[in-house]
């Protein structure tokens, strides 16, 4: 299984961004293969649907699921459509948030109106 954390470095101890659609890049870890890449957000710097474009960004990665601070509900809706789990965290760094699923304490976002609310991973 593929996780998508919304980053502001290059590795595993970077940063997370809390913005989903103009974060600086998407960390994909591999959760069977113990490894990640990291992959730029070519649209932090667009005039309009950056929310959308990263959620199809997320979705071509092949992540089953995201991890992020916030998520726009149209940026919600292609996540979801596309059979994306949702989660959110206040986490410093994508190892931490990579910890905190490993042991259930992430929420899952189960809609575009309850960041922060929702079930446990």
């Amino acid at each position: 299984m593929k996780i998508a954390f919304t980053v502001s470095g290059t590795d595993i101890t970077a940063a997370m961004d809390p913005r989903f659609g103009r974060c600086a890049g998407f960390l994909v870890y591999d959760l069977d293969k113990d490894s990640f890449t990291v992959n730029e957000n070519r649209n932090i710097g667009a005039a309009q649907g950056a929310g959308i474009q990263s959620a199809e960004a997320v979705v071509r990665s092949g992540a089953q699921a995201l991890i992020t601070g916030s998520c726009g509900p149209k940026a919600f809706q292609v996540l979801r459509a596309s059979g994306v789990r949702i989660y959110t965290t206040n986490a410093a760094t994508a190892a931490e948030a990579l910890a905190l699923y490993r042991q259930g304490k992430l929420l899952e976002i189960s809609s575009p109106n309850s960041q922060g609310r929702g079930r446990r991973a």
